[in-house]
C-alpha cells in the first residue's frame, strides 16, 4: 500500500467534528482557536464555496479533524451557503464524510436567534454539544444563564467558551473528550425536521429560554444606544461617507514615508545591482524588467495595507452590517438589498471574493445581478493605477480643514465606481431582475474593540498576497513584457528608442489604432494587455516600457516624473476613466462563470464593462481637450 493511500486511510479513521452555527456566533474564531495553523482551505466539490478543515489533538492524545462550515440560520436552507451546510451534516452530500459529532456554536448574548439551529441540528441524533461563546458579553451585561438547565433541557452537554481568548476552548476540549466517538450514528433523514413546523420549534425555544436564562439585571446593549446616532436615517449616512472619506484621505497622507522608504531602497537596489553587472541583456532584464517592473508596484504596498486597515477595523468592530442597514434604502432604489452591501465591500479588495460572497444572497436575480456589478467596485489592484496618476497630474495641496487634494481625488474616483455600480444595478434589475424591493434581514453583531491579533493577521495576509503577487504573477508578466520590449533591438539608422520596433513597440502601435481616440499612447496600450491578468500589472508594465525608453535606472521613482511630462492631462484623466470600469482580469471572469454555472455572463461582463470604459474615456478625453485647449 503506497504511502497516500495510508494517509487516506489514517484520515478517515480520525473522527470528524463539525462547527457549525448562526453567522457573527464566533464560530470561526473557535475553529481558529482549536487548529491554530493546522488547517487547509479548499473548495466544496462542483461549487466555490469555500471549505475549511483543520486538525487539533485533545488533552488525552487522540486525534481530531474540524470541519468549519458556512454560517447558517436554519437547515432549511434559503442560500448556496446554508444548502452545504445542511448537506453536510445531514451525511447528503456525496464525496463528503458524515460528521462523527457537531459541535454547535451559539451567541450567549442572542440565544432566541440561534437555539432554533440548535434544535433542528438536534433531530438529526447525532451527538452534538452546544458551545456557548462569547458568555463573556453576556455576564458584563447581566444576562445569568442556567447551563447545568439548559444542558438538561436540550439533552446534550453546554459548555461555556470564549473563542476570543486563550484557554476559552478547554472546556470544549473536555467535553469532546468525553465524546462517543467510536460508535458511528447515521443522521435521521431531513424529514424529521421538515415534520416539526417553524411556529412549535420557535415556541419551544421560547420555553426554553424562559426556563434558563434571566435578563432581570440586564444592563442594556451598548450597542444599541450607539445604533440610535449611527443607524440614524439623518447622521448615520453623514457618519458613513465621512467614514469613508477619511480612509481615502489616509491613504495618501500617511502612506508617503513608507512608500519613500521602499523607493529610495528599491532605487539604491537597482543601482548596486545594475553597476555591478556589465552591459547586456541580463542587466537590462534586472533593471529594467525586475526594478523597473516589479519595483514600480512595490512601493504601493503602504497604500493598499492602510486602505485594508480601516476596512478591517471596521469589520472587526461590527460596524460594516450596520453600513449595509444605511444603504438598504438606496440599494432598494436601484432593486437591490442592503444584503448586496458585503459582497460589494469584499470587491473592493479583489472583485473574487465579492462575486463569491454574493451566494449569500437568497433571490437568485439578486444574486446575478450584484455578482455583475462586483466588479465596478475599486479593487485594491486599481490602486497602483490610481496612484501614480494622481501622484503625477495632481498637486499635492491642502484644500483647509486637512483636506487633501490627491485624497480627494482618489475618494471621487471610488465614489464613480459605487454610483456606476448602482446605475448599471438598475439596467439590470429593469431587464433581468426581479421587480420590487425585498426587505433587509441581517443580524447586528455587538460592537467591540477589533482584536489586534485578528487585525496584524489580516494586514499579514494581505501583504503576503500582495508581494507573492509582485514576486510570481507580476514578476514573471514583467520578464515578459521585458522580452517582448527588447526583441528582435532596433535597425541601423533608427531615430527611435529601440522598444519602437519590438514586438510591443508594433503590438501597441496596432492597438493604438483602437485606443487613439481615448488618448492612449503606444506605451500605454502596451500596459493593457498584461494587465488583464492583473490590473496593478500595468503599473510595472509602464516601468518595464519607460525603462527601455529612457537612460535612467530608477524608475521605480522616476515613473512618476516621467509620465508627467509624457503624457498630456486629457490622457491622464482619460486613463483614470478607463480604469474606473476597466474590463476584469481573467481569474474574475473564471470565478464568474463557475458561479453563474454559465460562460454567456462572463462574455456579458466583459462586454458591458469594455463598453463602458470606452465610452467613459472618449467622453472625458474629448470634453479635457474642450475644456483645457489641449
Amino acid at each position: 500500500m503506497g504511502a497516500v493511500d495510508q494517509q487516506v486511510q489514517a484520515a478517515a479513521k480520525t473522527p470528524l467534528v463539525a462547527l457549525l452555527g448562526n453567522p457573527n456566533c464566533g464560530k470561526t474564531a473557535l475553529f481558529n482557536r482549536l487548529t491554530g495553523a493546522r488547517q487547509k482551505v479548499a473548495n466544496y466539490a462542483g461549487v466555490t464555496i469555500e471549505r475549511k478543515e483543520g486538525s487539533f489533538t485533545l488533552p488525552g492524545g487522540r486525534p481530531l479533524r474540524v470541519l468549519d462550515l458556512p454560517g447558517a440560520y436554519s437547515l432549511a436552507a434559503h442560500t448556496p451557503d446554508e444548502a452545504i451546510t445542511r448537506d453536510v451534516v445531514a451525511g447528503l452530500r456525496a464525496g463528503e464524510q458524515t460528521p462523527d459529532a457537531v459541535v454547535c456554536v451559539v451567541n450567549a448574548t442572542n440565544l432566541r436567534l440561534n437555539l432554533r439551529l440548535v434544535l433542528e441540528i438536534k433531530r438529526l441524533g447525532q451527538p452534538m454539544v452546544l458551545a456557548l461563546n462569547m458568555v463573556d458579553v453576556a455576564k458584563k451585561r447581566g444576562i445569568e444563564i442556567d447551563t447545568a438547565r439548559l444542558s438538561k433541557e436540550l439533552g446534550m452537554p453546554v459548555i461555556e467558551t470564549v473563542a476570543v481568548q486563550a484557554g476559552g476552548e478547554k472546556g470544549l476540549l473536555a467535553a469532546l473528550e468525553a465524546m462517543p466517538f467510536d460508535l458511528r450514528v447515521t443522521p435521521n433523514p431531513l424529514s424529521a425536521i421538515d415534520a416539526v413546523p417553524v411556529e412549535e420549534t420557535q415556541r419551544e425555544v421560547r420555553r426554553i429560554i424562559d426556563a434558563t436564562v434571566s435578563y432581570d439585571n440586564d444592563k442594556g446593549n451598548l450597542s444599541e444606544q450607539i445604533d440610535q446616532v449611527v443607524l440614524h436615517p439623518v447622521i448615520g449616512p453623514i457618519i458613513l461617507a465621512a467614514t469613508m472619506f477619511l480612509i481615502f484621505q489616509a491613504v495618501f497622507s500617511w502612506a508617503n514615508a513608507p512608500m519613500d522608504l521602499i523607493k529610495s531602497s528599491v532605487d539604491a537596489l537597482g543601482h548596486w545591482v545594475g553597476n555591478a553587472l556589465p552591459d547586456g541583456p541580463l542587466r537590462g532584464l534586472i533593471v529594467d524588467g525586475v526594478f523597473g517592473g516589479a519595483g514600480s508596484v512595490l512601493v504601493y504596498l503602504p497604500q493598499i495595507l492602510i486602505l485594508f486597515f480601516f476596512i478591517l477595523v471596521l469589520e472587526d468592530c461590527g460596524y460594516l452590517p450596520r453600513a449595509a442597514f444605511l444603504l438598504d434604502r438606496m440599494m432598494g432604489g436601484v432593486g437591490l438589498s442592503g444584503r448586496a452591501f458585503i459582497p460589494l465591500l469584499s470587491s473592493f479588495a479583489c472583485a473574487i471574493p465579492g462575486v463569491m460572497a454574493a451566494r449569500t444572497i437568497q433571490n437568485p436575480r439578486d444574486r446575478l445581478v450584484t455578482i455583475m456589478i462586483a466588479p465596478l467596485m475599486t479593487c485594491s489592484a486599481r490602486l497602483p493605477v490610481y496612484a501614480l496618476v494622481i501622484a503625477a497630474f495632481i498637486p499635492h495641496r491642502e484644500l483647509g480643514g486637512g483636506i487633501n487634494l490627491q485624497g480627494l481625488v482618489l475618494f471621487l474616483l471610488y465614489a464613480a465606481g459605487i454610483v456606476s455600480a448602482m446605475g448599471v444595478a438598475y439596467f439590470f434589475k429593469r431587464t433581468v431582475g426581479a421587480k420590487g424591493h425585498q426587505p433587509l434581514m441581517l443580524e447586528l453583531p455587538a460592537y467591540h474593540w477589533p482584536h489586534l491579533h485578528n487585525l496584524a493577521l489580516g494586514l499579514w495576509e494581505r501583504a503576503r498576497i500582495f508581494i507573492t503577487r509582485v514576486g510570481t504573477v507580476i514578476l514573471t508578466l514583467m520578464i515578459l513584457v521585458w522580452f517582448l520590449s527588447s526583441f528582435p533591438g532596433a535597425p541601423e539608422g533608427a531615430t527611435q528608442p529601440p522598444i519602437y520596433y519590438s514586438i510591443a513597440g508594433m503590438l501597441g502601435r496596432a492597438l493604438a489604432v483602437v485606443f487613439g481616440p481615448i488618448g492612449f499612447g503606444w506605451q500605454i496600450c502596451i500596459a493593457l494587455v498584461p494587465g488583464m491578468a492583473a490590473r496593478e500589472v500595468a503599473v510595472g508594465a509602464l516601468g518595464t516600457v519607460y525603462a527601455l525608453s529612457t537612460t535612467g535606472d530608477d524608475v521605480a521613482s522616476s515613473l512618476t516624473p516621467i509620465i508627467a511630462a509624457s503624457w498630456t492631462l486629457p490622457t491622464a484623466l482619460s486613463l483614470l476613466a478607463w480604469y474606473v470600469f476597466a474590463p476584469q482580469c481573467l481569474s474574475t471572469l473564471s470565478v464568474v462563470r463557475r458561479e453563474t454555472g454559465s460562460v454567456r455572463y462572463a462574455f456579458l461582463m466583459a462586454g458591458y464593462m469594455f463598453a463602458l470604459a470606452y465610452t467613459a474615456s472618449f467622453l472625458t478625453f474629448h470634453i479635457a481637450r474642450a475644456v483645457l485647449g489641449s
